[in-house]
């Protein structure tokens, strides 16, 4: 079983997307496992404080090292891997869902505000994962993008293993073609012929042409 644990600011984010679908069923087979952690919970002082202004000045506020300390030691068991969502980091894909679908337990660090202390970086995270080229407010997005992708991956999770095995290719990436489904015709727009022919050897001649390879 695959145990993911996330560290955020915000938890209510991910209550109705952790209770639906697959990700929901997922859980409920024990296939894998997600624990949602308030970073508050690490906090000594009343008000909890998470953040702070950063040194040498700047536009808005940096997550503190000292609780993101407390809670990476509180959850982190042996091998274990630590992933920071940050604009900077190296761009999820298909491979590395692989990767990480090899895991046993997976601790995501959801930023916020102007990012965390670079400390947290430099000696407790193992890689820092970026979902694209672009910046987003926190980080709790790229973690559900990055459990859904994960999760996939594992036996069980989508009932039926040939949905899975059909679509990947031999790099480990994924290939992503069209589909079509009733009616055949629609508005004077048809499905290609070959899709109702049933000769599968041609139906998947035609699938590799037309599709596209995602994460090589």
């Amino acid at each position: 079983m695959l145990k993911f644990d996330i560290i955020t600011i915000f938890p209510n984010i991910f209550d109705s997307y952790l209770k639906e679908s697959l990700i929901a069923r997922a859980q409920k087979k024990c296939l894998i496992k997600i624990n949602v952690h308030n970073l508050r919970k690490w906090t000594r002082d009343r008000h909890k404080t998470v953040d702070d202004r950063p040194f040498g000045g700047g536009l808005g506020m940096v997550l503190k090292i000292e609780p993101l300390f407390k809670s990476i030691k509180a959850l982190k068991k042996k091998n274990a891997k630590v992933i920071l969502f940050t604009p900077r980091g190296k761009k999820f894909d298909q491979k590395m869902a692989y990767k990480f679908a090899r895991a046993k337990h997976l601790i995501f660090i959801c930023g916020r505000y102007e990012g965390v202390d670079e400390r947290v970086v430099q000696h407790l995270v193992d890689e820092e994962v970026s979902i694209g080229d672009y910046d987003l407010m926190g980080g709790e997005l790229p973690a559900m993008v990055v459990i859904e992708t994960v999760a996939r991956l594992i036996p069980g999770v989508l009932g039926k293993p040939q949905l899975l095995k059909e679509r990947i290719t031999k790099d480990k990436g994924f290939i992503e073609y069209e589909q079509y489904t009733r009616p055949e015709v629609f508005k004077k727009w048809r499905v290609p012929d070959v899709l109702l022919s049933g000769d599968h050897k041609k139906i998947e001649e035609w699938r590799q042409k037309h599709g596209k390879d995602i994460g090589n």
